[in-house]
């Protein structure tokens, strides 16, 4: 019989034995982080430990003043006996799971992980374990990602095209993650990328550490709008439908994400491009990831949790759908632009 090494408690995940929290949404004395998103990393816990790459952007996010140490992954720590370390999700810069084992059971907290290596981010690690939480944020069939390479190259082809056209290109993304994504692998084909401030902010910390990215200009209420025209443009998807926008036209909206894998999801938010970029697993992704691990049993959090549950189910995996406060990645929204 399996013992409960991790519970599921409405302040967070918890080590009982070790006395610690995986990425809590209540504040807690002791919180072990996955990556920097505010979904799993909240502000007002007494010490936190992550991966040595999200250190500066916790205090970006938290403040220079919190109690924090970095870890390499795959550095052991021991908390009363439970034996903790932290190995790459692929997800972002910095990204974890959370490997605990306590008399020789292992658990594995995946936080959130895509399987595909985005030449940013630590390259997704399976890990064999006897039971696994796993994501599920695009754990439907019709979520299928062509190679990142392909989009790309959509990607480029569209905004040659809207260049042509006489528009700025304005892409929407995650100012911490999917933005550097899009920065990293377009510009070889892009000579200046004009940013929000969110998506400045956090660039300027990963730049300050020494990541490989291309230098990128703030928009600012004094940006000249000749700077706009035929422009690359990035922005987080809070900036969508904001007055902010209207200073670029002529222009053509593009939306990062996942969901543009859904056709209708593009036309009621009336853009004109829909990539279907994500820094997810899509369906596949899943399963292979639950396969590499061997667990035996299967927590699935926060997404299509009880579709992908019972599709584990029925093949024959101990699977269960349990509630938790994740499932938003945006965390920098208010930066002045």
């Amino acid at each position: 019989m399996m013992m409960n090494v991790l519970q599921f408690t409405d302040k967070g995940i918890y080590c009982p034995r070790g006395d610690f929290y995986i990425d809590p949404w209540k504040p807690v004395n002791k919180a072990v982080i996955t990556h920097a998103h505010s979904d799993h990393a909240r502000w007002g816990n007494q010490h936190y430990l992550c991966e040595n790459a999200t250190v500066p952007l916790l205090r970006l996010r938290l403040g220079e003043d919190i109690s924090v140490q970095g870890v390499a992954y795959g550095e052991t720590l021991f908390f009363n006996g439970v034996k903790v370390s932290l190995h790459p999700a692929g997800h972002m810069i910095g990204s974890a799971q959370v490997r605990v084992e306590q008399d020789g059971e292992i658990w594995v907290a995946s936080g959130d992980y895509k399987l595909e290596n985005d030449g940013l981010s630590a390259p997704f690690e399976p890990l064999r374990c006897h039971t696994f939480i796993t994501e599920s944020t695009f754990g439907l069939p019709i979520y299928y990602w062509e190679p990142q390479q392909k989009i790309f190259s959509n990607i480029s082809q569209w905004i040659y095209e809207n260049q042509q056209a006489g528009k700025a290109s304005v892409l929407l993304a995650y100012s911490l993650g999917k933005a550097q994504r899009l920065l990293y692998h377009l510009q070889h084909s892009v000579n200046r990328f004009l940013v929000h401030g969110a998506v400045s902010i956090a660039h300027e910390a990963l730049l300050k550490e020494g990541w490989p990215l291309p230098p990128v200009e703030r928009i600012t209420p004094e940006t000249p709008k000749a700077d706009f025209k035929n422009a690359v443009i990035i922005a987080p998807p809070s900036a969508e439908d904001a007055a902010w926008m209207r200073r670029f036209h002529p222009f053509a909206l593009g939306i990062c994400s996942g969901w543009m894998q859904v056709r209708g999801n593009m036309r009621r938010r009336n853009a004109d491009a829909g990539f279907a970029l994500s820094d997810h697993a899509d369906w596949t992704g899943l399963l292979n990831a639950v396969a590499a691990t061997g667990a035996s049993q299967v927590y699935v959090t926060h997404g299509f949790s009880s579709v992908f549950a019972r599709y584990l189910t029925e093949k024959g995996i101990d699977a269960k759908e349990v509630t938790t406060a994740y499932g938003e990645d945006e965390i920098i929204t208010n930066a002045a632009s």
